[in-house]
């Protein structure tokens, strides 16, 4: 449970949809009728219920969530053979990278590309043009990873111009030799709009607590450690996020965090 939930969060166990969980005034950094003309504008379908697009406030917002109708015994063992990332040292992060559109109420996968993020966002590996295997085609196909895009999409919508979708899945390990890092370039933004991150599993571990800030600087906002099915959506523009390092109690075997972490839009590399 979150050590602080803030007022203008809501942490609700149900599958009601976000329009039905979230209650909140509305506002956007870009208006409701303009995001509409957009969307209109690149002949997409749109799917929204004009509820969600009245009380999902993008500019202050953030929802917590638990999809308690995804069966996560059917997505875990995807997280399994997942390529070390070749960008850090010790071997303690494991990664896939794929992008997503929709089209006609439809997900359609986008071709190969790369990931980059500046070094104003991301002191670590900022300005390295990263590449990364793409998502297994079989763990796309799946009716419950794809209701856990679909719900990101709807936020999207509402907050976002780009009819894009990025999807990191990410194993996190750690020992009693290592400890793991989920978050090794510390307190950050990722230089999008929305970030979402979907637990999948944690095993034999402890940390791994997720945090949102108003500011580098500030307390934060929010201190939750995400559990299997638990839903983080947050406006990347005004708050910076954390997770902190998560460390193993178990001698004989290592733990492991393993999550999807989504972006709107992608982070791909200058033409």
């Amino acid at each position: 449970m979150p050590n602080s939930v803030p007022q203008n969060s809501e942490f609700e166990r149900s599958d009601l949809t976000i329009s039905d969980r979230l209650k909140q005034k509305s506002a956007s950094f870009i208006s409701t009728s303009e995001h509409l003309g957009l969307l209109k504008a690149r002949g997409e379908k749109i799917m929204l219920p004009s509820s969600k697009t009245l009380n999902f406030n993008c500019l202050t917002d953030y929802a917590l969530e638990t999809l308690n109708s995804v069966n996560l015994d059917k997505i875990e063992p995807f997280f399994d053979d997942l390529p070390a990332d070749p960008y850090l040292e010790g071997n303690y992060r494991f990664r896939r990278l794929s992008r997503f559109k929709l089209s006609d109420a439809s997900l359609v996968k986008l071709p190969h590309d790369r990931l980059f993020q500046s070094k104003e966002y991301n002191p670590l590996l900022g300005n390295i043009v990263r590449e990364y295997s793409e998502l297994d085609d079989a763990l796309i196909e799946l009716e419950d990873f794809k209701k856990v895009l679909l719900e990101f999409f709807d936020f999207c919508q509402v907050c976002s111009a780009p009819n894009e979708v990025a999807v990191h899945q990410i194993r996190t390990v750690t020992s009693v030799h290592e400890i793991g890092q989920p978050a090794p370039e510390g307190i950050h933004r990722d230089g999008v709009d929305l970030v979402g991150i979907f637990c999948i599993n944690r095993e034999r571990i402890e940390g791994g607590e997720t945090y949102l800030y108003k500011s580098k600087d500030s307390k934060p906002i929010l201190t939750k450690i995400l559990n299997p099915k638990e839903f983080l959506v947050f406006n990347d523009h005004k708050f910076f996020h954390f997770t902190s390092t998560v460390k193993a109690i178990s001698s004989q075997k290592k733990g492991i965090r393993d999550v999807f972490v989504f972006t709107c839009p992608g982070l791909l590399p200058p033409e």
